[in-house]
C-alpha cells in the first residue's frame, strides 16, 4: 500500500466534509508534488461545504477540495524544467486545455475545457497536492506562507478592480467578504476616488473601514442604490464591483451605477437574477464585465507588482488561523461572516 496523508474530503453530495486518510498523490511527467504549508478558505469552498445548487451541478465528488495554497516543491515530473525541488510556490487553479479558441486568443481563464483545482480535480486541503508545472507560481522564500496562500483570492480582486479604468473614479464594492476587503485595498492602491463599501454584516463593514473604505452602507438599514446616489450628487457610481452574489444586491448594483459606468460581477448567485435590462443597462450605456478567476497570467504579474512593492498589505485581512482538524469551526465562522480571511496552517 502506498503512502497516505490526511485530507479534507468532500465525500458525499450534501452539506459538510470529512477529514480522512487518503493516498498521497504522485506527480505525472509534467506535474509537481507540493508539500502544503498554508491554505485559506475561499467563498467557493463555502459553497462546496454548504452544498448549494451551484456546487451540486459543478463539483466532483469524492474529492479533496480547497484551492488557495502555498508550499514547497518536493518532487517533479520527468519533463519539468521550470520548477525545482525546494522551490516555494503557489499555483493558478484553472487547468486549461491550451488548444481551444479561448486559450489561443489570450482568454485561457474562460477555457471551456477547464479543470478546476479543488473543484473538479483534487485540491489542497491536505498535506500534499499535485499541480501542473505550467500552473506553478514562484514565491520568494522570504514571503510568509500564510501571505503567499492569499494570492489566488487577491487575483480575483485585482482582475475585478482592473477590468476597466479605476483612477479617480467613484467605486462601490458590494459585498465585503474577504475578496471584497482585498478589492478595497487594491482599488485604493490603484488610485480610485471615493470607495463605498456595502454589506449587511456590521463586523465586515467595520473591517472595510480599516481596509481603507471611505464610507460604509448597511444594506439592511437603507436602500443601497438610493444611498449611493445621494453620496454621488444623484449621478450614481462610476464603478460598481458586485461581490456578494445576492440577487437583490445585483439588481441594486445596476440601479446604483452611473450612466456610462461599469459593473463588474464576481459574486456567484445561487438562483436566477431578474434585471431591468432596458433601463438599467442598455439606456444607461453600461459596460458589464463577468469576472472569473484571474487572467492567465496577466493578473498574476499585476498582483506580484503590488505585493513586491508593498502597495497592498495582506496580513491585516487574516483574522483567524486554524489547523485542518479545526475545519468545522473555520467554516462556521465563514458561514456567519464573522471573519476576514481564514488560514489553515499545515
Amino acid at each position: 500500500m502506498g503512502a497516505t496523508m490526511i485530507g479534507l474530503v468532500k465525500e458525499h453530495r450534501g452539506p459538510g466534509a470529512t477529514l480522512k486518510e487518503v493516498p498521497v498523490p504522485t506527480c505525472g511527467d509534467d506535474e509537481v508534488l507540493v508539500r502544503i504549508k498554508a491554505t485559506s478558505i475561499c467563498g467557493t469552498d463555502l459553497h462546496i461545504y454548504k452544498w448549494d445548487a451551484w456546487a451540486d451541478k459543478t463539483v466532483l465528488t469524492p474529492n479533496v477540495f480547497g484551492h488557495e495554497f502555498a508550499g514547497i516543491v518536493v518532487d517533479i515530473g520527468d519533463r519539468v524544467r521550470s520548477v525545482k525541488i525546494g522551490d516555494h510556490v503557489s499555483a493558478e487553479g484553472h487547468m486549461i486545455c491550451g488548444s481551444c479558441k479561448a486559450c489561443r486568443t489570450g482568454n485561457g481563464h474562460v477555457c471551456p475545457n477547464t479543470k478546476s483545482f479543488g473543484i473538479t480535480a483534487p485540491g489542497c486541503f491536505a498535506e500534499y497536492a499535485v499541480v501542473k508545472a505550467s500552473n506553478i507560481i514562484h514565491n520568494a522564500p522570504e514571503l510568509p506562507f500564510e501571505i503567499a496562500c492569499l494570492q489566488d483570492p487577491l487575483g480575483n480582486a485585482v482582475q475585478t478592480v482592473l477590468s476597466g479604468d479605476i483612477v479617480g473614479k467613484t467605486v462601490a464594492i458590494i459585498g465585503v467578504g474577504p475578496i471584497g476587503l482585498l478589492a478595497i485595498k487594491v482599488a485604493k492602491a490603484c488610485g480610485a476616488g471615493a470607495i463605498y463599501a456595502v454589506d449587511i454584516n456590521p463586523n465586515r463593514l467595520n473591517m472595510a473601514l480599516q481596509m481603507g473604505a471611505d464610507v460604509t452602507i448597511n444594506a439592511m438599514e437603507t436602500r443601497t442604490s438610493e444611498e449611493l446616489r445621494k453620496l454621488t450628487d444623484g449621478e450614481g457610481v462610476e464603478v460598481v464591483l458586485e461581490m456578494s452574489g445576492s440577487p437583490i444586491a445585483i439588481a441594486d448594483a445596476f440601479e446604483a451605477a452611473a450612466n456610462a459606468g461599469r459593473v463588474s460581477l464576481l459574486g456567484i448567485p445561487t438562483k436566477e437574477v431578474s434585471l431591468d435590462v432596458t433601463n438599467q443597462i442598455i439606456f444607461k450605456g453600461l459596460k458589464v464585465e463577468g469576472i472569473t478567476g484571474r487572467k492567465m497570467y496577466q493578473t498574476w504579474y499585476q498582483m506580484k507588482g503590488l505585493l513586491n512593492q508593498h502597495r497592498v498589505d495582506l496580513a491585516s485581512v487574516i483574522t483567524h488561523r486554524f489547523t485542518l482538524d479545526q475545519y468545522e469551526e473555520a467554516f462556521r465562522l465563514m458561514h456567519e461572516g464573522q471573519c476576514g480571511k481564514i488560514v489553515f496552517t499545515h
